[in-house]
Formats: structure tokens, sequence, C-alpha cells
């Protein structure tokens, strides 16, 4: 069975910086897109970003100003997330997840999921 993977999480200062990485174990990324999602305590998980793992197309949230940027990396089969000028309030568990749709936002769409790395960023 197919299991995707996060690392890359920990503890930063604002303004820092975090790679975090999406790996598949048992297969290589054969769906359509692959995205990231973050949940902070007490509240709903969000969208972040995705990417369409064959074209290298890219969707972002809006709240994000620029500061991610998502990126797949064929030769290592992970789906980077790397995190710039972070905000105390981007702290979070962050998971990726699998879709067949290409580039969606909607949690509904997305059939595998990750368990997590924590994302904490002080002040």
């Amino acid at each position: 069975q197919v299991q995707l993977v996060e690392s890359g999480g920990g503890l930063v200062q604002a303004g820092g910086s975090l790679r975090l990485s999406c790996a598949a174990s048992g297969r290589t990324f054969s769906w359509y897109s692959i995205g990231w999602f973050r949940q902070a305590p007490g509240k709903e998980r969000k969208f972040v970003a995705v990417i369409n793992w064959n074209t290298g197309t890219a969707d972002y949230e809006d709240f994000l100003e620029g500061r991610f940027t998502i990126s797949r990396d064929k030769s290592e089969n992970t789906v980077n997330l790397t995190m710039n000028s972070l905000k105390p309030e981007d702290t979070a568990v962050y998971y990726c997840a699998a879709s067949t749709i290409s580039l969606p936002r909607l949690r509904s769409f997305y059939d595998t999921w990750g368990q997590g790395t924590q994302v904490t960023v002080s002040s």
C-alpha cells in the first residue's frame, strides 16, 4: 500500500526558512497532483499549495504572498515545499496529499495523506 511520508519540519525563528519534503513509499508518484495542506491547533486543515507531477504547474493559496514554493524532484521522487520569511502564524502541522485530479484545492479531492510534520515558528 502506498504511503506518503513528510519530513523537514521543526522549530524556526520568525523570518527563517524551512524545506518540507513529501516522499512516496511503496511506489513512485503516478498521481496527477501532490498538494500541501496545514492545520493549526483548533482550526481546519487548509490548502497551501499543489503541483501537477507531470507538468510542474503549481497553484498557491493567496495568503502566502509568494513566500512558499512547491517543487518536484523526479529523480528523488519527492515533492518539496520551501518556506521563506516564516511567520508565527505559519505554525501548524503540514500534510502532503495525493490526488488524481489536476491541481485541486479541496481536501475531498485528495485520496492519500501523509501523517504530517510539525512546523513551529517562534516570534
